[in-house]
């Protein structure tokens, strides 16, 4: 199991948040400064350069999810990360962004990159904690499946491209 953690900045509401119902579950850790986090975390940031691949699982001791307003994010912290990956092409199943590309909430990204890493079944018990957790595997398997036997980023990027 991977460690799992969460940059939160208390923008959205706490009885929807699911990086807050992870937290009363005992399944991640909340930090209300981004400066707190751990350096050798693994951040799961969209502007990353870099694609997240299984080639990172080695390199990999746990998992910071970014549970902020990227409108608000002081981005040049989070620039100056050394192990920053974004994810590639997948479709949300949360309420309000069902079906859209890259409108994933922090439980489906971190599900998302456990399962890139070969944690599927970690990933499966995260989004059981939610209603409609488990929809978000179901409506990515296949790229899911195929990401996770990538060999690299440049292999996932291309893969994602399979998928657009």
């Amino acid at each position: 199991m991977i460690p799992l953690l969460a940059y939160r900045d208390n923008t959205c509401d706490p009885k929807k948040c699911t990086m807050k119902k992870l937290e009363r579950a005992g399944m991640v850790r909340i930090f209300s400064r981004l400066t707190h986090v751990p350096r050798s975390s693994l951040i799961l940031d969209p502007t990353a350069e870099q694609a997240l691949s299984p080639a990172d699982r080695e390199r990999t001791r746990s998992i910071t999810a970014l549970d902020c307003s990227w409108a608000v994010l002081d981005t040049s912290i989070v620039r100056n990360w050394r192990f920053r990956r974004a994810l590639p092409f997948l479709l949300a199943a949360n309420p309000v962004n069902f079906g859209k590309p890259f409108k994933l909430t922090s439980i489906e990204a971190m599900a998302a990159g456990l399962c890139i890493l070969g944690e599927e079944e970690q990933a499966r018990e995260i989004l059981g904690k939610v209603s409609w957790g488990i929809r978000f595997i179901e409506l990515n398997q296949e790229p899911l499946d195929a990401y996770a036997q990538a060999t690299d980023s440049t292999d996932v990027i291309r893969i994602q491209g399979e998928f657009f």
